[in-house]
Parts: C-alpha cells; sequence; structure tokens
C-alpha cells in the first residue's frame, strides 16, 4: 500500500470504523454500512484534511468509493 493509499485508508477507518484493511479499498456508497450523506460529509472533510486539498464536488458523484477518491487524490497530488 503506498502513502495516499495508506492515508485515504486511514480517513476511510476514521469515518468507517468497521473496515478492516481487507475491506477498505473495497469499501462504496453501496456496500459500507453507515455510509449515508452525512458520513459522505465527514469522510470529504478528513480527505481534505489529510490531504490539504479541496474536494471539487462537482466530481463529488465519482469520489463515493475507496477507488475513486484514490484515483482523484493520485491525480492531484502528482507532482507536475
Amino acid at each position: 500500500m503506498d502513502d495516499i493509499q495508506a492515508r485515504l485508508a486511514r480517513c476511510f477507518r476514521a469515518v468507517f470504523p468497521s473496515l478492516t484493511d481487507a475491506t477498505v479499498m473495497k469499501a462504496d456508497a453501496t456496500n459500507t454500512e453507515g455510509w449515508d450523506s452525512v458520513a459522505s460529509v465527514t469522510l470529504f472533510a478528513a480527505v481534505e484534511e489529510e490531504f490539504e486539498i479541496p474536494i471539487d464536488f462537482q466530481d463529488s458523484t465519482a469520489l463515493f468509493s475507496f477507488a475513486g477518491l484514490l484515483e482523484y487524490l493520485t491525480a492531484r497530488t502528482a507532482p507536475k
């Protein structure tokens, strides 16, 4: 697990403590217990704080999964 994945996994587990190392990377809004609109806002806030970047909420529908958020963060934190 690279640094971005590990940091994102910590954000997910802070919001969804029942996730394990084995399940966090498969987490999405359809298969994660307790993932509702409040959890989404909490997760986005945790990610914004951890990575010190704003999340563009126009992109937010693609961000309702670990994989989607990882792709979003990787694209925005890559060296230019």
